[in-house]
């Protein structure tokens, strides 16, 4: 499998993270509303959560892509700096 190929893969996993999110959020009944949802229907989209979960991490161990740091696609450094604040000690 090629770069292009991985790359390509990840877009369908992304893509279909994204809606199947959407649909769950969809369908979420509002205040205490009987969920349309059967329970192993449920436990079926958790088991397809986790599925995309495991392969994502699979395809970022192929790439080298280091998880702990976010990925930026033309390399750039963010132009923010992030800023402790810390309260100072009432002495």
């Amino acid at each position: 499998m090629n770069l292009e190929e991985l790359s390509r893969e990840q877009q369908v996993l992304r893509l279909m993270r994204k809606t199947l999110g959407n649909v769950v959020k969809d369908v979420t009944p509002l205040g205490g509303r009987a969920n349309p949802l059967q329970a192993n229907t449920i436990q079926e989209i958790k088991d397809c959560f986790g599925l995309i979960s495991e392969r994502e991490k699979e395809l970022a161990e192929k790439l080298n892509f280091d998880q702990s740091k976010p990925y930026y696609k033309d390399d750039e450094l963010p132009n923010a700096q992030v800023i402790n604040f810390v309260r100072p000690h009432k002495d």
